[in-house]
């Protein structure tokens, strides 16, 4: 009989493992994987030892029900150090999530036995490590897509403009997810009375609001490719992904679930009675007055206490947001941290020293310092001439000095000592964009890639100077030489918001001196002093036009007629030959469809009515999304056909230096930009 029992239990184990096993793998649903392998990379390497100890923990943290979805972790040090996550579809339960990575834990050793970086995706989850850093920061690679080789047959592209509807609205909706929470979304779309489209998309809650949206802008950019008019596909990222089908793939009931319930109804607090004669003891008089006392009195402090302390913290806040010029000792005070000592100034400078200048423009002159801790800084000695008083200039160097965006120099302090008024800017290492753009022997360093996400990052620059920043900023001089990139040759705008620092003679809608450079300017401002985010448009279409081809608009001579750099890219887009205004260096590493969206999307900021250029907010979603469909541009304004007539009042030194003389310097010097104070 105990025999019997024995085998009955052991029987239902096995089942029990079996069962298990079997869901494991259900859950896990394989998708595709990727390894980088490295013959160092051996079995009993410190690296492995690591990258086991990594394994094990992210199995063991599946399970915990704290995690949301997402971990992330890293061992050893150095050259051994490991970094890893897991990822799981916001959608899926706990055990789903565990299962998944458990098994997944397990699968990627098998398929990538000696991987120093790799990745596995899952229907349910992805998992991956590496030995470098991979934390926090968009990976589009390596990437792919999966589609429904079945063709929607009725109206397919009205399905594909719904599906574009439908993944755009996504990606807003998850990049808008608050820090720590899933960046996930669900839709479902009616596409007939017998079919809906339902969709997902999802990035790693490590990602930034704004580097979460970039990615799935990517991964959205990559669907008319792969799967237009298909009933069903996916773009895959390490860092985010989307997925539609016509069928429901996902768990709408735990979706609605975890969804934020509705703000409870107001609670109607009744009417007291009214008051009734009630006949008290005398000697019950005196306790029940005590206990009145004792509770009333406490109430009331708290609440004096409370109204205090909400006056404080909010006169506080209006001070920190606003900076009133008749408070500035106040704001400097809790801004510490932007004053630097002339002393330190002077020795980071070697007293300003000819070797250490970069170079001299409108504003002064600049210099490259190294602080006592070894940190480099930019230097910008602003002449005396600037008009303003020293309250002023604290006043806009701390409010500039809050705008920080990762396609803007830093400025990081002033000093304002014995008549020296100075700027410290974070310092740029791989000079400005005219230093490789325009020289023939460094044009190559820049191949597409590279060109392509210069333009993508002016671009998000712009629009935060426009729409995101807490002041709106026009900058009014926005050039080659004014785009300075760091070490992984990432663009950074520089010299913006200096019409602040540095007074100039204007007004919010137009201005009596005319300070840009030529080439740039668009028609209106350059003519009549109008200027306004459109100005700035102009600009950056000349940009990207010069970036496009290798050649420079101020200086633009063509055999052939073309009096300016516009005027030639517009006369091969009308005659049907884009391509061939391409940069040479460029040889065949191009992508076609992004160079003729890039000229198309250049051509349409240089058209001569400001009010039908586009908004930077519509160029960067153009960038990143090929389901945005452009109009056709009209025929840009050639304002430099010829000679600026005399109601351009600009001296040679506002209006034209001389590129020539200068050396490539780290941060541009120009006196351009121009900021108004705009609630967000």
């Amino acid at each position: 009989m105990n025999s019997l029992k024995f085998y009955v239990i052991l029987l239902s184990l096995l089942t029990l493992a079996i069962i298990t096993l079997a869901q494991e793998d259900a859950d896990a649903n394989y998708l595709n994987h990727f390894c980088q392998n490295a013959t160092t990379s051996t079995i009993n390497s410190t690296y492995r030892v690591n990258l086991n100890l990594l394994l094990s923990s992210l199995a063991s943290n599946a399970t915990r029900n704290n995690t949301n979805g997402f971990y992330n972790t890293s061992f050893g040090q150095n050259t051994d150090q490991v970094y890893g996550l897991f990822i799981c579809r916001g959608d899926v339960s706990n055990t789903v999530c565990q299962n998944c990575v458990t098994f997944a834990t397990k699968d990627i050793v098998q398929r990538c036995p000696i991987g120093i970086a790799s990745i596995v995706y899952y229907d349910a989850c992805i998992l991956r490590y590496s030995n470098r850093n991979i934390f926090s920061k968009v990976d589009q690679s390596p990437g792919f897509t999966l589609l429904n080789t079945q063709n929607i047959t009725t109206e397919p592209q009205r399905f594909n403009n719904l599906v574009g509807a439908a993944v755009n609205d996504l990606a807003a909706r998850a990049a808008s997810a608050p820090p720590g929470a899933k960046k996930f979304a669900v839709n479902k779309t009616s596409f007939n009375a017998f079919q809906n489209i339902y969709s997902l998309a999802q990035c790693t809650p490590d990602l930034s609001s704004s580097d979460c949206n970039r990615c799935l802008s990517a991964a959205i950019a990559g669907l008319p490719n792969c799967c237009s008019s298909k009933i069903g596909g996916r773009v895959l990222f390490p860092s985010c992904y989307i997925h539609y089908e016509i069928t429901e793939f996902y768990d709408a009931t735990a979706v609605a679930a975890e969804s934020p319930p509705p703000p409870p109804p107001p609670v109607v607090i009744p009417s007291p009675p009214p008051p009734r004669s009630v006949t008290i003891p005398e000697e019950k008089g005196s306790v029940s007055t005590v206990l009145i006392i004792a509770i009333v009195i406490p109430i009331a402090v708290s609440i004096a206490l409370f109204c205090m302390c909400f006056c404080f913290l909010r006169r506080a806040r209006k001070t920190r947001d606003y900076v009133p010029e008749n408070d500035v000792g106040d704001e400097i005070t809790t801004e510490e941290s932007l004053q630097f000592d002339l002393s330190t100034i002077e020795a980071a400078t070697n007293n300003c020293s000819p070797d250490n200048k970069l170079g001299e423009g409108g504003f002064g002159e600049v210099y490259k310092g190294t602080l006592p801790n070894g940190q480099q800084i930019a230097v910008k000695r602003l002449s005396r001439n600037s008009g303003q008083g020293a309250a002023e200039f604290k006043n806009e160097v701390v409010l500039v000095a809050k705008l920080q965006h990762r396609n803007l120099v830093r400025l990081q302090g002033f000093c304002l000592e014995r008549e020296e008024k100075i700027l410290v800017y974070e310092f740029v290492s791989n000079k400005s964009l005219d230093y490789f753009l325009f020289d023939p022997e460094r044009q190559g360093l820049l191949d597409w890639s590279r060109r392509y996400k210069i333009i993508g990052g002016i671009a998000r620059g712009i629009l935060y100077l426009h729409e995101d920043s807490r002041l709106r900023i026009i900058h009014r001089d926005l050039k080659a030489s004014n785009i300075l990139l760091d070490g992984d040759m990432n663009p950074k705008i520089s010299d913006f918001g200096l019409a602040r620092i540095f007074v100039v003679d204007q007004t919010q809608a137009s201005t009596n001196r005319i300070v840009g450079t030529y080439g740039y300017m668009s028609p209106e401002y350059a003519m009549h002093g109008r200027f306004s985010v459109k100005s700035d448009v102009y600009s950056f279409g000349v940009l990207i036009l010069e970036i496009i081809t290798g050649k420079k608009n101020s200086s633009f001579y063509q055999t052939g007629g073309a009096p300016d750099l516009v005027s030639y890219v517009w006369n091969h887009w009308r005659d049907g030959t884009p391509l061939e205004v391409l940069d040479p260096t460029l040889t065949d590493t191009y992508s076609r469809n992004e160079v003729i969206r890039c000229i198309h999307i250049g051509l349409l900021c240089v058209q001569e009515d400001p009010a039908i250029r586009p908004a930077m907010a519509t160029i960067v979603l153009t960038l990143n999304s090929y389901l945005v469909t452009l109009p056709s541009p009209q025929e840009p304004a050639f304002f430099f056909r010829s000679t600026i007539t005399d109601e351009v009042n600009i001296s040679s030194k506002e209006f034209l230096l001389d590129q020539s003389k200068r050396k490539s310097i780290a941060y541009s010097v120009d006196e351009v930009s121009i900021t108004e104070v705009y609630p967000r």
